[in-house]
């Protein structure tokens, strides 16, 4: 069986490197003074609206817009009407980025596979030439040696199998009672 190589050829250069760094800079900057931090205690304290919730904040919402007359005088209508167009935006531009995220993060696994695999055949490439005495590939080779480090589990599983053959041997013939 063959390994897979370069699952991922699409790569970007470097017009398109700056272009999404000074991007990434300017949403950065355009939206530092409208994000905060929380802290713990504060992410327990106002917590997550969940979708049952959310449904509640939507028919209110409709309420507001369809039928004003109904509305509490209590409530600030205003600042209500731009926390509901805050939220909804905000949740659509998390949505966006979530799947930007996972398509990255599917591209980077990909980048890393590929790199592992170079890499794996630079090793066993290594490994031939240490073996035909060229020059300078055993200093290369004890520096990756470190990466594959081997286990003892072989050797330890060929060693109790042994053992209980032996045990084994020295019951053969006898009955319990």
């Amino acid at each position: 069986m063959s390994t897979l190589k370069n699952l991922n050829q699409s790569h970007l250069d470097d017009n398109e490197k700056k272009e999404i760094e000074e991007t990434l800079l300017k949403l950065e900057n355009l939206l530092q003074k409208k994000v905060r931090t929380l802290t713990i205690d504060e992410r327990r304290k106002y917590g997550s609206v969940n979708e049952q919730n959310k449904l509640f904040i939507n028919k209110v919402y409709d309420f507001y817009k369809n039928q004003p007359n109904l509305n509490s005088p209590d409530v600030d209508w205003e600042e209500f009407k731009k926390d509901y167009s805050s939220r909804r935006l905000l949740e659509s531009i998390i949505s966006r980025l979530e799947n930007l995220i996972a398509g990255l993060t599917n591209s980077k696994i990909l980048h890393d596979y590929d790199n592992y695999q170079a890499s794996l055949n630079d090793y066993a490439y290594t490994n031939y030439k240490v073996s035909t005495h060229a020059p300078n590939f055993d200093v290369k080779q004890s520096e990756y040696k470190q990466f594959f480090t081997r286990s003892n589990k072989y050797t330890d599983k060929k060693f109790n199998i042994e053992n209980v053959k032996d045990k084994s041997s020295d019951t053969e013939g006898t009955v319990n009672n």
